[in-house]
């Protein structure tokens, strides 16, 4: 996945912006989680019911979440679909089947 190495040593800025949002799930889940509830017990509190609108604010902030967790899975699957894993790192292409790695027949 990413601790493959790639044929070029320049930095890729579409993994680089993966690893931003893998690393900033760890400020969205606490976060929208908080501010669902608190909002949510805000707004039920402006109809008389704070109890009922935290839990329904702590329900939509969960939901935000893993919605948000959702998006960046798909996002990390589409990039590590389009990684070419056939070269193996040191560049030296895989041996073709029945074939020996030094690059003589295979023996049967």
């Amino acid at each position: 996945m990413f601790f493959r190495p790639k044929k070029n040593d320049g930095v890729d800025a579409k993994e680089r912006s993966l690893w931003g949002d893998l690393l900033s799930l760890g400020f969205v889940f606490p976060i929208a989680i908080a501010l669902g509830y608190f909002i949510g017990r805000w707004i039920g509190g402006k109809f008389g019911h704070p109890g009922a609108g935290g839990l329904i604010g702590l329900g939509w902030g969960i939901l935000t979440a893993f919605w948000e967790l959702f998006k960046v899975t798909k996002r990390l699957e589409k990039y590590d679909n389009s990684m070419n894993y056939d070269t193996p790192a040191d560049g030296t292409e895989k041996p073709s089947e029945g074939e020996k790695p030094d690059g003589g027949p295979a023996d049967d």
